[in-house]
Parts: C-alpha cells; structure tokens; sequence
C-alpha cells in the first residue's frame, strides 16, 4: 500500500526580466494568416520575436509562488515585450484560453495598461471557477520590476498545485485600446510548475521507504512499486498528437530515492514509456546529494515522436523504471563528492553461513570516472557490529576489480553495510551501500509455459496468425498468469498489432528479455485495446 502526497517546487533564478527563471526556451515558430508561436514544458518561456508594425515584439510567459511563506498560490505572468528595448508595451488587449491538464479554467479578453498581467492560482473547492480581477494586489512580479501589473485571480480545485497550465493567447491591441490589430499575434504557451507526489512504501527487505516524483508536466497517478523486480510504474496524461509533440520540448521527470534503499542504489536505469524503450541518454543519475539520490530522466522530441509512431493510442504516459541489466552492481559517491565506487557481489543471493566475494571499484569522478590506485579501509558491518574488515590500495586497471572475500556467519541476517572510509587519507572521501543477506522475496513469480514461448516464436517470425498468438495469451489470463480486468480494457475495437511487440515476442522466446518485461508489453497492449481478449 502507497501513501501519496503532494509538494511544488518553483523552478527560479536571477532578477532581470530576461532571466527570471532556470529556462528560456525559444521554440519553433511559423507564420501562416495569423502569427502563431509555440512553445511547452518549461518553467518560463521566451518566444522568437515577430514582426508588429515595423519593430519586433515578444512575449514572455513566465511563474513564481506568491507569498511561498504565508501561502501556496502559484502565479504566472504574461508580458508583451519590445524585443529591441525589453520594455512592455502599453495598452495591451489579450484574449487568453488557459487549461490545467486536461481542465478548461477560463477564456476571457484582459486589458493591460503596461502589458503585463499576472494570474494568481488559488486552491479553493469552487464550482464553477471563479475569475477575480484585482487591479490593487502586491505580486512578485510587478515588485520585482517596478510595474503596474494586472493581477487576476483565477479561484479552484487544486490550481496552485502544479502541474502544466496550457495558454492559448491572442494579442488583438497595443498601444491604444482602440487600434485593433489587422492581424492578431497568437502564442501557444505551455507553463509547468513542478509538482512532487511522494510516495511511502514497505519493501519486505528496507522496511518503510520514500519515493518521491517531481513532474515538470503533468500530475502523476497509477505508481507501483515491485519489490521482486525493483520497478518503479506510473502514470501521466499526455495528449500524443503530432501537434502537441511539436509544442513540447521536453518532458522533464524526477525520482528521489533514499540512499537506505539499498535496491535502488543501482549504477544504471532502463526506462519504458507505453511499452518503449528509451535511449541510454535519457537518464542521468545525481549521487552528490548526501542523503538521496536524484534519478533524471529528460525526454526530447525524438523520443516522444519515437513512441508515437510507435503507439499513438493513448492519452497517458505509462512508464516502467527498473535497474538496467547491463549494470548489476550498486553505485554511491563519497562525501567529498570526488570518488565513485561500484559493487557487485557473488553469489549474487547472499545467504548466512555461506561465503561471499565483494568486488569493488575506486574511480575518480573529476577523471571522467576512471578507476584509480587510492588507499582504502573496508569493513562490513551490521548494527555497529564488524563482521569484516580490510584495509588497502585499489587497482587503477579496467579489467580487474578490487576483492573481499569473507565466511558470513550463521547469525547474521538482513541489512548490512559496506563501508568505505579514508579513500586516499582523507577522512571526508567516505561512503555505505546497503545490502540484503537472506532476501525475503514476494511469492509473485510469473511462470510461463514452453508451449506460449514456442508460439511467441513462431508469431514473431510470422509462422502462425495473430488468432493463434492470441489464444495463448488468453490462457495467460485465464490462470491469472496476467491479470487484466475487464474494465481496464480502453477500447472495444480490436486494433493492428504493432512490430514492437512482434519483435519483443521473437526476444522473449530466445531469452532476450526475462517473463516480467514481454508480460508488461502484452498487459499494456490489452489495456489499450490493441489486442482484444476473451475471458
């Protein structure tokens, strides 16, 4: 059982106009009868100039909490710039559409003497949304600039949580509330405010534990966590349309993980979305934080267009996080932030009375994580008991490791700590990993007759029809092999298969991939309705 909590997080930075905030994104844009720029996912926006009556103008959409002492409003400016001068423009008549997610908040005409309104998310349990304009009201940003802001407060259910605030905008006057433009400027912003949803779990071997998502687009539902496979599941809306695509950027997504949760400590992640794999580059893994480590995971358009192809419907993200099995060993750095050490051990389950190797590498960070000859003192330990100790200098080689080899005696059982300490004579070069002797695993184990592999294979390589594929998938779900409930099925129509899964079914069958990563392909298959099951 998951607890879920909610926490925002403002991405912010210096004080000019121009960089108020961590990103400016400057996003494709073309002209058409009316002026359009697009623009989404990021926690201020600056458009390409256009072209307004001989001078360029811009529009910069950008966010902040109001008061983040005495309360949790969110508030997003909207300010028509001169592109030359970086001064407002006056007399400014915006027709603004906004969404939160997939929820319409208002559309509505707004005059600017200065150019500039700001809109105050408030958390309130209103039916309809209540619109409020106040024109008296202090705000950060018209403060921070010395300027007359527009102030509206925009009044609902969750609003100052977070999430993406979607604004459709027209500019339809400027310098004069009579002059009407021949030609609306029409922007398409997409604003995200950081929203973390954390997570409590009891893994049967690190006992309680925390797990905590920051999102940078949308709100995260549906998380999991498998303590047998070490996955991480959720979800996130997500509208797959070519259009959308195009005003995305970027989707910028977070994990925070203790560092008592030995599990997780891995060197490396493998990360699916509605059933695709994505690149190695998508994730990086930030170590240099004392008590956690914060896994990144920052999706291009490349990728988004990848799975779109792929499977374009849906109107989520599904992801599925698991430890990369290129990479079975654990990773952590030292206190100093300068060392890196890897660990792995065999047998790979560690049983009490039983003998065990640690293997270990010493690389430095500053040298692109290269393995280095540094003093060291090891020792295991469990509830400030030493089982082992040794003391020495790491090899520099990349084809051999470091070794510890020691008897695990018969009371020794559960988490112990492998503790790194003095690396090169200094006391702040120090780390622990924690690891697990006599693993307790869940009695959740998939089991899949030879018969269903032999017909994955003749599928895949195109031997026998789809029916027949599809009859051994049903026995699947019949012996609660798959467990898919009828109501999760999204669509009554039947739907063509795509390569992907073909391709994992020829995977599966030759041992490529492992049971639990062909049965998510096929759960999320029948979930969407591509493929139609009876049962």
């Amino acid at each position: 059982m998951t607890e879920k909590k909610f926490v925002k997080k403002i991405q912010t930075s210096g004080p000019s106009l121009k960089n108020l905030f961590l990103f400016t994104a400057l996003i494709f844009f073309s002209f058409f009868g009316i002026d359009y720029v697009y623009g989404h996912g990021f926690g201020s926006e600056t458009f390409p100039p256009v072209e307004l009556d001989g001078r360029l103008v811009t529009l910069e959409v950008s966010s902040s909490q109001n008061n983040p002492e005495t309360n949790d409003d969110q508030q997003i400016s909207i300010s028509l710039i001169d592109f030359n001068s970086k001064s407002t423009l006056r007399d400014v008549t915006f027709l603004i559409t906004s969404e939160r997610g997939e929820t319409f908040l208002f559309e509505q005409e707004f005059q600017a003497d200065h150019g500039f309104i700001v809109f105050n998310f408030v958390s309130e349990d209103t039916d309809p949304i209540i619109i409020d304009d106040d024109n008296n009201s202090d705000d950060f940003f018209g403060s921070l600039l010395g300027l007359e802001s527009r102030m509206v407060h925009v009044i609902g259910p969750k609003l100052s949580e977070g999430g993406l605030y979607k604004f459709d905008i027209s500019v339809l006057t400027v310098d004069g509330y009579s002059k009407k433009l021949d030609k609306p400027l029409v922007f398409n912003a997409g604003i995200s405010i950081a929203q973390t949803s954390k997570y409590s779990i009891i893994d049967p071997n690190f006992g309680e534990q925390n797990i905590n998502i920051i999102s940078y687009y949308d709100e995260i539902l549906d998380f999991e966590y498998n303590s047998n496979s070490k996955e991480i599941g959720f979800s996130m809306p997500f509208e797959w349309s070519q259009s959308n695509i195009n005003q995305t950027s970027v989707v910028h997504e977070e994990l925070q993980i203790s560092k008592d949760f030995g599990d997780l400590l891995v060197s490396g992640f493998t990360i699916y979305v509605n059933g695709i794999e994505l690149s190695k580059d998508v994730v990086n893994i930030d170590d240099f934080i004392s008590h956690e480590r914060i896994v990144h995971f920052i999706i291009y358009q490349k990728e988004l267009l990848n799975i779109f192809q792929s499977n374009p419907s849906t109107d989520k993200m599904d992801f599925i996080i698991k430890p990369d099995r290129d990479y079975s060993h654990l990773s952590s750095v030292t206190e100093n932030g300068q060392f890196r050490i890897l660990v792995s051990w065999e047998p790979e389950n560690l049983k009490s009375n039983s003998n065990v190797k640690i293997l270990f590498d010493v690389t430095d960070i500053f040298l692109k994580n290269r393995p280095i000859a540094a003093t060291y003192d090891f020792s295991i330990t469990q509830n400030n008991r030493v089982i082992f100790e040794q003391s020495g200098t790491s090899t520099d080689s990349k084809e051999e490791h470091n070794t510890a080899e020691f008897f695990i005696p018969e009371d020794i059982s559960g988490i112990v700590y492998l503790n790194f300490k003095n690396l090169d004579d200094n006391h702040l070069a120090a780390t622990e990993i924690p690891i697990v002797i006599n693993r307790i695993t869940q009695n959740n184990s998939i089991s899949i007759p030879d018969w269903i592999r032999n017909n994955a294979l003749w599928w895949s390589e195109q031997q026998i029809d789809d029916n027949t594929f599809i009859q051994g998938i049903e026995y699947l779900i019949n012996n609660n092999i798959i467990v898919i409930p009828q109501t999760q099925q999204e669509s009554s129509e039947s739907q063509e298969i795509p390569d992907w899964i073909r391709n994992n079914a020829g995977w599966w069958a030759d041992g490529s991939i492992d049971d639990s990563s062909f049965v998510q392909g096929l759960e999320f298959l029948i979930k969407q309705g591509i493929l139609q099951i009876k049962n």
